[in-house]
This record gives structure tokens, C-alpha cells and sequence, in this order.
């Protein structure tokens, strides 16, 4: 499998979301009779579009918004939100400062310690609230941060990093075993981000709720270009979720997989979910909302690293409620309006009633797909021509 690219050298040709298209049904049904739902643990999430664990995206008032319309926003732990008493004044420099400063302020105010006694509060705040509480945190802090927020009534904790792989090797830290950590939780856990067939399979084996799906995509993330790691969303889903089918051949146990980042509009989600996807997450679609904490800005988590920033600071406005991102009515022409009612739409066009049946889908590769006909939007920059 694959192409030559040189000598003795063959890579295989992967895809994204603007390289494939997806085939309408023989039979059609009403987008009011589909089931979108994805259970996490003992969770039952009705709108499975998850809000992303980045400062531009999620804060307490957030989440609880998000819950209350049906859906789930994750929390970081290593945020502004658990560093600050009073985030509001950090993230107001964030959004007034210069192109120039930006990095540079990112990496001061994440210098910051971590205050312990504001993880358990974010959490209590938005348990309060009557919704499920997502928090997430990297590898080396899990035990420590997942014991605090699971004793605060945490609902779901999501153990995040660049590549996550259960064989982790390291001679200047502890890493984290994830078989026995999912092990000691007694909230569903979430590992991520992986790409691949054996690795996706290998965190399967240790026993979390869901696994997330990505290497670079998100809008506001360099580590392509800094790193040179990724995989196209497309391929990396299909491979996983072959994984995830393999997994629950085996065992009898099914795995979630959650494609996370790449997704800006309704037809990148559709086309996640025809890939094999359980449900998705995204930043910069729910960073342009009114209830979002960036103030029209969206950065990487990864910008504050000291000596290799992997984020950067990204303008995307404010364009409407969370409610309007997700249920419409859209006022904008380009598909980042009413998620769910794409969603929705194009699995009653092809005629899957469930996510389950929607995985199943007819794909094709269809490099015109974006382009065909649109010659007059994209020289007006509306619509499919829009940026």
C-alpha cells in the first residue's frame, strides 16, 4: 500500500475533510427521527460535539451553557481558570495584546502555579449548576488533578497530550500508567490524542470511556509546522475507528472514539462521523460564540511551552450565542451556524437514523467537492467561497 516517493521509500496517500464527499441514500428520512446521541461511561450526551479544553473556548460559564443546551464542554486544569482567582483580568491582556506580544505574554501568564484549592471550586461551580462536568489535565498531573477533581464531583475527566501512546517512555519523569489510572477513576475516563490503528488499539486495552482522535489539526495549532507530525483527519478516523470495531470484536466492549480538531463547519462534522467517528471536538467554531471566555480570540494550550511554543493566537471573532452555533437560526452562509441541525440534515439525507449506522456511509474522494460550480462565491468570498 502506498506510492513511491523516492528510492526504496513509499508513503501512503491519507485524506482530509476537504478531499472526500459523502454519497446521499437510496432512502431518505426526516432529520427530526435521527438519533445523534453518544454514551461516555454512563453518560448519555445528546449533542455529541464537544467543546475543546482550551482558554479561549471553555470556562466555567461555558460549560454550563453547554450543558444545559445537551452537550458537554471539557475544562482545563492547566488553564487560566485554576491559576487565577479572577481569570477575566488575564484573559482581557490576552485579547488587547499586540500581534507581537502575544507569545511572549501566553508563556508569562501560563508561568503561573497551579492553584490546587481552584480546581475542586471550577468544578463545584459548574456541578452547581446541574450539569455534567468534563476537566481535563496532561499525563504527568492525572493522578494528582483527577484525585482532586473526582472528589469535587468531577463527571468525566479527559487525560490530554500532543500523542498519547500507553508505551510512554521517559528517565526524567514517572509516566502514567493508563491501565491502572482508568483503573482507580471512578468517573469515565478519556485518553487522547492518537492516530493511529495500533496505538488506538493499545489505549483501548486499558480500559477508557472514549478515545480522542488527532495530531495538529485545531486552527489555532503549529505542531505540524513545528513538528512535522500529523495525519489528515479523514484517514486518521478511518484508521482508528478500525480499531475501535477491531476492539469490540474482541471484548465486547465498545470504545467511543471522538475525532477531535480540523472541524470549522457543519459539513467537516458530517464528514467526521461518516469516517467513524462517535463524536467530535471543537475550538474555533464554539470560540466565536458570545459565551466563549476569549473575547473573539483562540489560542493553543501548547503556545506557553518555553522553548518550543506550538500554538499561536488566532482572531476569530464573535458571530453569534453558542445556541445559534449549535441550533441555528444561522445567520451566516458558510456552515459554522446550527451544527447540529447539518448534522441532523445530512444523516437524514443518507438515510442513517443513528451515529452507528451514519459510520457506515458511502465516501468518496472528491477533490472538486468544494470547487464544482462555485465560481461566483468564490470570487464574491461568500458562501463556500468564504474565509
Amino acid at each position: 500500500m502506498g506510492m513511491w516517493i523516492g528510492r526504496n521509500r513509499k508513503a501512503r496517500v491519507t485524506y482530509g475533510f476537504d478531499d472526500i464527499a459523502l454519497v446521499p441514500g437510496d432512502v431518505t428520512l426526516n432529520p427530526n427521527e435521527v438519533d445523534t446521541t453518544v454514551q461516555l461511561g454512563q453518560h448519555k450526551i445528546r449533542v455529541p460535539i464537544l467543546a475543546s479544553a482550551m482558554d479561549g473556548v471553555v470556562d466555567v460559564r461555558f460549560a454550563i451553557e453547554m450543558g444545559k443546551l445537551g452537550g458537554v464542554a471539557v475544562l482545563n486544569l492547566e488553564g487560566v481558570q485554576t491559576r487565577y482567582k479572577n481569570p477575566a483580568e488575564v484573559l482581557d491582556k490576552i485579547a488587547n495584546a499586540s500581534k507581537e506580544e502575544a507569545t511572549h505574554l501566553l508563556q508569562r501568564i501560563y508561568t503561573e502555579p497551579i492553584q490546587e484549592d481552584l480546581i475542586a471550586a471550577r468544578v463545584k461551580e459548574i456541578k452547581d449548576a446541574g450539569v455534567v462536568c468534563a476537566v481535563s489535565s496532561i499525563p504527568q498531573k492525572a493522578e494528582r488533578y483527577g484525585a482532586i477533581a473526582q472528589a469535587a464531583g468531577c463527571d468525566i475527566f479527559v487525560v490530554q497530550s500532543t500523542v498519547s501512546t500507553v508505551r510512554h517512555i521517559s528517565s526524567e519523569y514517572k509516566t502514567l500508567d493508563i491501565a491502572a489510572f482508568c483503573k482507580q477513576m471512578k468517573i469515565p475516563v478519556v485518553i487522547g490524542n492518537t492516530v493511529t490503528y495500533t496505538a488506538t488499539l493499545e489505549l483501548m486495552q486499558c480500559g477508557p470511556s472514549a478515545v480522542l482522535i488527532g495530531v495538529g489539526p485545531g486552527a489555532a495549532c503549529t505542531t505540524r509546522g513545528v513538528l512535522g507530525l500529523g495525519v489528515p483527519q479523514c484517514t486518521a478516523t478511518v484508521d482508528c475507528a478500525a480499531a475501535r470495531d477491531y476492539y469490540f470484536k474482541q471484548t465486547g466492549r465498545y470504545v467511543p472514539i471522538i475525532t477531535d480538531g480540523g472541524m470549522s463547519k457543519g459539513g467537516d462534522i458530517c464528514k467526521a462521523f461518516a469516517c467513524g467517528a462517535d463524536a467530535v471536538m471543537i475550538g474555533s467554531a464554539f470560540a466565536r460564540t458570545q459565551e466563549a471566555p476569549g473575547r473573539g480570540f483562540h489560542w493553543g494550550m501548547a503556545t506557553p511551552h518555553a522553548n518550543l511554543p506550538r500554538g499561536t493566537r488566532i482572531r476569530v471573532g464573535v458571530t453569534g450565542t453558542l445556541k445559534q452555533i449549535l441550533y441555528g437560526p444561522a445567520e451566516l452562509d458558510d456552515g459554522s451556524q446550527n451544527l447540529m441541525g447539518a448534522l441532523m440534515t445530512c444523516m437524514g439525507n443518507v438515510g442513517k437514523k443513528s451515529v452507528r449506522e451514519f459510520q457506515e456511509t458511502e465516501i468518496i474522494i472528491a477533490p472538486a467537492i468544494k470547487t464544482e460550480g462555485k465560481v461566483f462565491q468564490t470570487v464574491q468570498g461568500v458562501g463556500m467561497g468564504s474565509k
